[in-house]
């Protein structure tokens, strides 16, 4: 089951690299996100509630890509770790390599945690470097 985790995982976020949104079918209708990068960070539950952390997470970029690097089985859940590239609307280009860690119940995405680094995210899951 765990491969099976890490390849629903790199296709949901290759379907959101390629069409700009989640893939629906592989997300709770009650996911919760948590973003660990954003200071002031709201609640984000339920479908609506990851839409509104999407652009939440995306207002302050001008421009923003994602380049996947590693998917990390972790049991239930992945950890995808990605090099982020973004310009905010100022001009200031970022570049950084960010997780998230996917948690997964009945083949379904349950909840998403974000992390703008690699020892978070893995001490997350209980591993370390």
């Amino acid at each position: 089951m765990s491969q099976e985790n890490v390849e629903r995982v790199r296709r949901t976020l290759g379907h959101f690299m390629e069409a700009g949104e989640p893939l629906w079918e592989v997300i709770d209708d009650e996911i919760e996100v948590y973003d660990h990068d954003i200071p002031d960070r709201g609640e984000y539950v339920g479908q609506a509630g990851f839409v509104r952390w999407l652009q939440d997470w995306g207002e302050p970029w001008a421009d923003w890509s994602v380049h996947p690097q590693e998917f990390l089985d972790a049991g239930d859940k992945v950890v995808a770790f990605f090099r982020m590239k973004a310009t905010g609307h100022s001009g200031v280009s970022v570049e950084r390599d960010d997780a998230i860690v996917y948690t997964l119940r009945d083949n379904l995405v349950v909840r998403i945690d974000y992390y703008n680094n690699r020892p978070q995210a893995l001490e997350a899951v209980g591993l370390s470097e």
